[in-house]
């Protein structure tokens, strides 16, 4: 094992054996929870989940920070509509920290975009984790849920942004190639990275029963061959409005929030915000920065 990885596993031991067994309940219900938003393959809409769901979040006035993870093809900052002056890239190379690089988006939602097109960084090395994880640890910035935007795939930076966020909430559309692809995505994460822990979205349905089918196909396949749980937070129907929404670089819980899409998102950011969060590290190096363990707590 390397230094740097050494180093890695030394803070995240450090930060597993932090006695926070008497953190009143309070104190659990205000930890920062960490997502990663995932997907088995691209086109199935996952940055536009992730986007909507956090301005939907935002305006439920939650504290909401967006890590764009799609280090080869960025555009959360695309969908936002705002052109940040640096990003992930620049972090990486050592031009800027991370709260040089964080760039404000609507309702306050804050976000740390990646750059698109640039190739150097599109496998993170461990003294870049290293650093991302100093680097977040560093942040003053308190958060109520950090949403990590993923690659679409199987790459070493999906796994390791899977299995460092608390929890995966992989989404999927009633297409059988992206329900194929998302259970090989959970099957890796199970059998590789033994994450046990999966939620689910159903994106682009044409009606609710098509998303429980999905559902039930996915449940049947892994009680069958992982031992692994899934749990559904719902489902996004498809709209022609997003087409639009997409072109006017608006989200579309903003530009058409009587919608019935802007329903679904803001039903899937409540049943989010509602999920009972996790008090323990399910293992392994993780963003539990030191506001995640109430260390010195909140201001």
């Amino acid at each position: 094992m390397n230094n740097s990885l050494s180093a890695v596993q030394d803070q995240a031991d450090t930060l597993r054996n932090i006695d926070n067994t008497a953190a009143s309940t309070d104190k659990l219900k205000s930890a920062t929870r960490v997502y990663a938003i995932t997907s088995g393959k691209g086109g199935v809409g996952k940055t536009a989940v992730v986007a909507n769901t956090a301005t939907a979040m935002a305006k439920m006035g939650k504290k909401v920070l967006i890590l764009d993870a799609d280090l080869g093809l960025a555009n959360i900052d695309v969908v936002f509509g705002i052109a940040p002056r640096y990003n992930l890239n620049h972090f990486f190379a050592g031009d800027q920290d991370l709260c040089s690089i964080l760039t404000e988006g609507p309702y306050g939602i804050k976000i740390l975009p990646a750059g698109s097109g640039v190739q150097n960084f599109t496998r993170l090395d461990s003294k870049q984790k290293l650093r991302l994880l100093d680097g977040l640890d560093q942040m003053h910035n308190d958060f109520d849920f950090v949403l990590i935007d993923t690659e679409a795939g199987i790459s070493e930076n999906v796994t390791y942004f899977n299995t460092a966020a608390q929890e995966i909430l992989v989404v999927t559309t009633p297409d059988p190639t992206a329900i194929t692809d998302a259970y090989a995505l959970m099957k890796l994460l199970s059998t590789q990275y033994h994450e046990k822990r999966f939620n689910l979205v159903v994106n682009q349905i044409q009606h609710e029963n098509e998303a429980l089918d999905v559902y039930r196909k996915l449940t049947m396949v892994s009680n069958r061959y992982l031992d692994i749980s899934i749990d559904f937070l719902g489902s996004i129907p498809a709209d022609k409005q997003m087409t639009d929404a997409i072109r006017k670089q608006r989200v579309i819980v903003d530009l058409y929030p009587s919608s019935k899409i802007s329903t679904a998102f803001e039903s899937l950011a409540a049943t989010i915000c509602s999920e009972k969060p996790a008090t323990t590290p399910k293992g392994g190096v993780q963003f539990f920065w030191k506001k995640l363990l109430d260390i010195g707590g909140r201001g």
